[in-house]
């Protein structure tokens, strides 16, 4: 545990509904595959987006010091990878000819072993489109999959299905996601895949749409056109599944979309997880029902699995979603560990695409602890009195206790508010009832601070406002001024009592750690300092070994 602890430091101060068959090659009914094979059949790659290395040291931090940690052996997946023989290598995340990636080309990088500009989806740095990871595994014979708690449309699941010159090309990666034909891909993300007439109403497909989706999934289309892609899936074979209880029931090739954008946050899904009337699947879930499905291919499969919801939580600087968001990355990571022990056939890569936020645990001068007695020699003449505060494992606690994540806080909470009582002393009680970090009226006051939007671009799609939040520092870097930066200001009024800080808004250029699980022969390659090109060219190396 030490030596996890000594790499995640150096890491940090230096910067990881009926379906066809897939194939015809099927195993037997409950065949295990065989735990004596040199050659690697099955790749899994699991990506936690913006899960920079002081994001896996909060889940660590947790796990080994809380008070009373929801993971009772205190052991998350990333240190038993290590604990059972998994290696460790780091890897440089930037885009091709800039110093900072965003998710559309990292993403790229590792789907297609190139280079790739910020903001494209599948294609290489002089704009050609890349094979990704799906398209060689299928050339290959094997079954593939791609699973997603954000949209399938979404950057990171885009870039292994699609190509196209902007990541805002979602109806148009919809489109490309159908013709790759990856057999499993569960996700959110329906409003690309409808066509625009579903929008009204008292129209016949949105009454057909309201009906197949069992009710679960409000029906809004972001299309610009009639389109039906959900039909056009069916006639290329696949099943569509937009519950849980259906996506159990359906096999052979699946398209599950089981919300109109994104999945709920981590605090809502922990909320709901045991509630039986619950229909959008768990990211474990999800995964699980890919793995069964795949397995099956005798060939083996490739699968990639994103927790994307851990850059959402890290771009709204909140501590408290960010943790439950990587809580369901060990719950799924923990699953994928389990299914692949015991057999050296199957190689997991977990990475992340990039860090967000800028996050890190800090000490400070507030709150500076008051003189304590210790038993030792040393303090026999006087108390021990530490010069700064460098927190106490009790924060710990406080940060996962966080009843509703800062979106919720301000868009159903605060804004359903008439404008009247939308004051500082409501968001006060609102902030005070659903974190354990409470404001002031005068710190409420500030977050609701706005001014001129000295970086306007008309119709920019996020910095399209004139008045926006004002921020105390670094305005450049918090550019998702529509979205709201609101949560971030929230973050730094009480940045002080979580004893953590955030640079920014965006990503940085941190190195991300890379951990892989498989046999010896496997993860060698990954024991180095890579960049996210050569890190996708090892696990292409990998899938097509003979």
């Amino acid at each position: 545990m030490k030596k996890l602890y000594l790499v995640l430091t150096l890491s940090i101060i230096t910067l990881m509904v009926v379906g066809c068959d897939m194939t015809t090659e099927v195993k037997k009914s409950g065949e295990k595959t065989s735990e004596k094979t040199s050659k690697i059949k099955n790749v899994i790659l699991i990506i936690g987006d913006g899960m920079g290395p002081a994001q896996i040291g909060l889940l660590e931090a947790y796990a080994r010091q809380a008070t009373n940690p929801v993971i009772r052996s205190r052991t998350t997946a990333f240190t038993r990878i290590l604990n059972e023989g998994g290696t460790l290598g780091v890897s440089m995340t930037n885009s091709f000819n800039s110093v900072v990636t965003d998710s559309a080309s990292s993403a790229t990088q590792l789907a297609t072993g190139k280079p790739a500009n910020p903001e494209t989806i599948g294609i290489d740095a002089i704009g050609n489109p890349s094979d990704s990871l799906i398209v060689i595994a299928k050339k290959q014979g094997k079954a593939t999959g791609i699973v997603s708690d954000v949209r399938l449309t979404h950057s990171t699941a885009a870039a292994f299905g699609a190509h196209q010159p902007s990541r805002m090309l979602e109806n148009e990666i919809a489109v490309d996601m159908i013709e790759t034909g990856t057999d499993i891909m569960l996700s959110g993300g329906l409003r690309h895949w409808i066509p625009q007439s579903a929008n009204n109403h008292e129209s016949a497909i949105h009454n057909h749409l309201s009906l197949i989706t069992d009710g679960a999934i409000d029906i809004q289309s972001k299309r610009k056109d009639d389109r039906n892609l959900l039909e056009e899936a069916v006639k290329k074979g696949y099943s569509l599944a937009f519950t849980k209880d259906q996506m159990v029931a359906t096999s052979g090739k699946i398209l599950g979309l089981f919300s109109n954008s994104a999945f709920p946050d981590a605090i809502i899904t922990d909320r709901n997880k045991a509630n039986p009337n619950r229909t959008i699947p768990t990211l474990r879930e999800m995964s699980q029902k890919a793995i069964e499905t795949l397995e099956k291919n005798e060939k083996g499969f490739f699968l990639m699995i994103e927790s994307g919801l851990i850059d959402w939580a890290a771009h709204y600087n909140d501590t408290g979603t960010m943790l439950h968001e990587m809580l369901k990355m060990d719950d799924t990571l923990h699953y994928v560990l389990d299914w692949a022990k015991d057999r050296d056939d199957t190689l997991i890569i977990v990475t992340a695409d990039h860090e967000t936020g800028g996050f890190g645990f800090s000490y400070s001068s507030a709150y500076i602890p008051k003189p304590k007695a210790l038993a030792g020699s040393a303090f026999k003449d006087k108390p021990y009195q530490p010069n700064y505060n460098y927190g106490t494992s009790q924060i710990l606690d406080k940060i996962y206790n966080q009843k509703l994540s800062y979106l919720e806080i301000f868009k159903k909470k605060f804004d359903s508010l008439d404008k009247k009582d939308q004051t500082p002393l409501q968001l006060m009680k609102i902030v005070n009832q659903n974190t354990e970090f409470d404001i002031t009226e005068q710190q409420a006051e500030r977050i609701l601070m706005t001014h001129n939007n000295i970086y306007y671009k008309k119709d920019h799609y996020s910095l399209g406002a004139k008045e926006v939040p004002k921020m105390k520092s670094n305005d450049a870097f918090f550019v998702y001024h529509i979205s709201d930066n609101r949560q971030n200001l929230l973050a730094i009024e009480i940045a002080e009592k979580q004893s953590v800080v955030w640079s920014n808004g965006t990503h940085t250029a941190s190195p991300v750690l890379v951990f892989a699980s498989g046999s010896k022969k496997s993860t060698a390659p990954f024991v180095s300092f890579m960049g996210h090109p050569e890190l996708g060219k090892k696990i292409i190396d990998v899938l097509m070994e003979k």
